[in-house]
């Protein structure tokens, strides 16, 4: 026996290691997977909240119509104008609220944890390997 043949480790101790890493590196991938939704569910949150303030921005835009707008514009134009200018414009607010909710919705979509899955499918090509080689 050589210093080299001492030094390699066997087959037995190789499955042996294998065997004891892989469910800690299944566990790593988990966590991982955990993280990778949690980010998404926040960018998901942020994405409903900006739904919400289009919402409220509407809502507004529905009671400064029946209020301040409509009768400080009603000075310089006739009222049914003021009214309709104030709507306009108001809609317009809402209506780019709602466009960035959906961008941060579309940013949180798919849910699935890629980076996770992509660890996963590398690792598996890792241990086909190991096993061909």
């Amino acid at each position: 026996m050589t210093d080299r043949d001492a030094a390699d480790p066997t087959l037995g101790a190789l499955v042996h290691q294998l065997t004891t890493q892989v469910p800690e590196l299944i566990r790593s991938e988990i966590r991982l997977a955990q993280a990778e939704v949690a980010e998404k569910g926040k960018a998901a949150g942020v994405g409903i909240g900006m739904f919400s303030t289009a919402g409220l921005l509407a809502l507004f835009a529905l009671a400064t119509l029946i209020t301040t707008a409509i009768l400080g514009l009603a000075n310089v134009v006739d009222a049914w104008l003021a009214a309709l200018i104030v709507a306009l414009v108001l809609l317009a607010a809402a209506a780019v609220a709602g466009l960035v909710g959906r961008n941060k919705l579309a940013g949180a979509t798919p849910a699935k944890p890629e980076l996770a899955v992509e660890g996963i499918k590398e690792d598996i090509a890792t241990m086909k390997g190991q096993h061909h080689g």
